[in-house]
């Protein structure tokens, strides 16, 4: 299962959401890569702490070599490394990411990544994207089976969120016909403020695929970035890593639920 954590907003916590769901996969005992595609690197940080600086192998290089034409390009796997945690692995990114972005765009590679994820053998994948619909995100969104989309309950976040799911459906419709939305992720929400209650109450109404667990605002989380420790390996008994492994659970039984609908279809 390939799964792109997509949003052209910034800051509503496309990294928190990779790497904690991600996180939980491995902890329970999937194969579990996290690809980072944004520039800025914050899944990679996160999942390997200062480590990320001293990398040999980078997304920088795997996607460098689709330029260079090399008769021997190295394979996806040297460009993974291992995470401090069992069955967690990363394809890191770097800031390098960024000068590459225009020649891969202009020469037509958007396949070249849905190509080398479906040859490799994990369980789930997890990717994160840059807040832009670019080489990247489309890549990323080719790539993928499904699409979910984080969501802070604010009125620019609710504007984009139309104009973001025009552009998942254009994806699927010119690329990637299997490409879903699986859902809206309602980040950091505060369950006491009127706002973001009237804002998720109102999306459902509108028919929109709001996932049923909310994850909540707290402070813990920036602890969470800063020792580079996802939650489940921070604090397993806080509210935010219980809030995430019920997403993780909500979104396996969703996936599950559509295979039988399929293998119905197909009877």
């Amino acid at each position: 299962m390939k799964r792109v954590v997509f949003n052209q907003k910034g800051g509503v916590g496309k990294s928190t959401i990779t790497c904690n769901l991600a996180a939980i996969s491995a902890a329970n005992g999937a194969r579990t890569l996290v690809v980072d595609l944004d520039p800025q690197g914050n899944s990679s940080r996160y999942l390997l702490g200062d480590g990320v600086d001293s990398l040999e192998h980078t997304a920088t290089g795997f996607f460098d070599q689709m330029l260079n034409f090399k008769l021997r390009p190295l394979p996806t796997e040297d460009f993974i490394t291992a995470t401090p945690f069992e069955n967690l692995s990363v394809l890191p990114a770097d800031g390098a990411l960024e000068e590459l972005q225009a020649k891969l765009e202009s020469r037509y590679k958007i396949y070249k990544l849905k190509e080398a994820l479906d040859a490799l053998d994990y369980d789930e994948i997890w990717i994160d994207t840059p807040p832009a619909l670019h080489f990247y995100t489309r890549s990323a969104l080719i790539a993928a089976d499904s699409c979910l989309i984080p969501f802070d309950c604010d009125e620019f976040a609710r504007r984009a969120l139309y104009t973001l799911l025009d552009n998942v459906a254009e994806i699927r419709a010119d690329h990637n016909g299997d490409l879903e939305v699986e859902g809206i992720v309602v980040n950091q929400f505060q369950p006491r403020a009127n706002l973001p209650q009237q804002v998720v109450a109102e999306l459902r109404e509108e028919g929109l695929p709001v996932l049923n667990t909310l994850i909540s605002a707290s402070v813990k989380i920036k602890e969470s970035h800063q020792q580079a420790k996802p939650m489940i390996h921070l604090d397993r008994s806080h509210k935010l890593s219980q809030e995430f492994a019920t997403l993780h659970a909500e979104l396996q039984a969703s996936q599950k639920a559509r295979a039988k609908a399929e293998a119905r279809k197909r009877a």
